[in-house]
């Protein structure tokens, strides 16, 4: 145990924010350096429970009491070895995690629970900081050859374990670079790329191999790909997103997350001079209230938006706990990310009815409803339509599965009910030697998830073509995320 005393005497603290006013102006991250001596006592309040639910809320199974322990007993570098034990990306996690973790921290029942997100970035900070971050070679070489598809978290993992398992591991990407929705969804301001940069770069020390500008199914064949490898993994994601289909749809200006934020992410690298579509000077309304509709929000205040309007069809969630979401698991609740820091309003109960047209063709308006929720419908509140001015309109409603043309159609895997690739307990498809991890498989789900599917899948890979059974699975093809 840390500090016997210090979930008691020491109040839960994080890193300040930068100003709104400075962090406007740039795409780098929101969050303040954590000065150590801060951080070690932030590692002191775990009780280092006899069950601890941490471990039930990370589905990598992170060793969480045991690196804050260490943390608080200043052995960094010991910590940052328990933290690789079981994630290879805490680095991604630590950024882009909503930390179901923390909400299951047995100190949050009835206090303030473990800042234990803040702990493990600052663990990995520093690791790479003091050079402890280093490849890891295998020690031989099976000769077996394995395709990944799709470089996401999932497929980074996967790849990974499978690197250093001694397969030979080559990553397909159909974007120009390697990250997949790292790299061109999530905004620079949540998780600026170096951070992904440099863990490629180990990859590449390890010997992962990494093509881009590859669209399996279509710059290549499923029977070329079949042909080249022993084994493919398919980690590409659930990407066909969810529309709108209301009158006014065919307006430009109406465009979903997707199309809108990977040309800002492309601007903030220093990729392009400027967006191919920009908020700047508009009235921008975004539809969906998730991460990816704060993604949004927050892009558009950088580019310069008139104002911002988020929109979401759901009642606002309350400020704590519903009786429907008990510890541990992850609740409802209202939550401000610091793009909602940064200005513009959120409506909540709203439907949109239509998007109102210029002469040009170019939405200028959008119109609501207010909503009530009746037999597990949305029914409108007669009375309460309005329009709000929109020059710019960001669908943001999520995602419906993989996209089944393609790739998908070519190998014939088997798709389960919800339209998701169809696996076994080993994460292998339908089809021999073919194996799935992450959101394609899954559903539109968290990164922590995308990670441990990637280190299942990679084990149930290096099973099938070596025979033994010793890479780690974190989750079993079953488990289903408790948010």
């Amino acid at each position: 145990m840390a500090d016997p005393r210090g979930f008691l005497t020491t109040e839960r603290e994080t890193p300040r924010s930068r100003p709104v006013f400075l962090r406007l102006r740039d795409w780098r991250e929101v969050y303040e350096e954590f000065e150590r001596p801060k951080l070690e006592k932030q590692a002191g309040r775990c009780m280092d429970c006899g069950i601890p639910f941490c471990h039930q809320g990370c589905p990598l199974g992170n060793l969480i009491p045991e690196w804050n322990n260490l943390v608080w007993s200043d052995d960094w570098r010991k910590a940052s070895e328990r933290l690789h034990a079981t994630n290879n990306f805490p680095e991604f996690t630590g950024t882009l995690c909503p930390a179901p973790c923390e909400a299951a921290c047995v100190v949050g029942i009835n206090g303030d629970p473990v800042t234990i997100k803040r702990v493990e970035i600052s663990i990995i900070d520093r690791a790479w900081d003091e050079g402890w971050v280093t490849p890891q070679l295998p020690p031989t070489r099976t000769g077996r050859k394995v395709a990944v598809v799709g470089s996401g978290p999932a497929g980074l993992a996967a790849a990974q374990q499978l690197t250093r398992a001694g397969h030979d591991v080559t990553v397909l990407e159909r974007a120009d670079a390697i990250g997949g929705l790292l790299r061109y969804g999530i905004p620079e301001f949540k998780m600026e790329k170096w951070r992904l940069d440099r863990r490629l770069e180990q990859m590449r020390a390890e010997g992962t191999r990494f093509e881009t500008n590859v669209n399996v199914g279509v710059d290549v064949t499923v029977e070329r790909l079949r042909e080249s490898y022993d084994a493919v993994v398919l980690a590409g994601g659930a990407t066909a997103w969810r529309d709108l289909p209301v009158p006014g749809r065919e307006l430009s200006g109406v465009h979903q997350a997707m199309e809108y934020l990977p040309g800002a992410n492309k601007v903030a690298r220093g990729e392009l001079d400027a967006p191919p579509i920009t908020a700047e000077g508009k009235h921008v309304v975004v539809i969906g209230g998730g991460d990816t509709g704060a993604d949004c929000v927050g892009t558009a205040h950088r580019q310069g938006a008139l104002s911002v309007t988020q929109l979401e069809i759901m009642p606002r969630p309350p400020e704590k706990r519903a009786e429907a979401h008990p510890w541990p698991t992850y609740p409802m609740l209202y939550r401000v990310t610091s793009a909602h820091e940064e200005g513009g309003e959120r409506l909540y109960s709203v439907s949109t009815v239509e998007f109102l047209g210029d002469d040009q063709g170019a939405v200028r308006a959008l119109k609501l409803v207010e909503v009530e929720a009746s037999g597990g419908r949305f029914e409108p509140v007669p009375g309460s339509e309005r329009e709000i001015p929109a020059q710019l309109v960001t669908l943001a409603m999520g995602f419906v599965g993989p996209e089944k043309d393609g790739l998908l159609t070519e190998l014939g895997v088997e798709l389960d009910a919800r339209g998701n690739v169809a696996r076994d307990e080993r994460f292998a498809t339908s089809v021999d030697g073919v194996f799935v991890a992450g959101d394609m498989g899954r559903g539109q789900s968290l990164i922590v998830w995308a990670i441990a599917e990637g280190r299942s899948a990679a084990a149930g890979v290096d099973a099938y073509l070596t025979g033994r059974a010793v890479l780690p699975r974190p989750i079993e093809p079953t488990d289903r995320p408790l948010v």
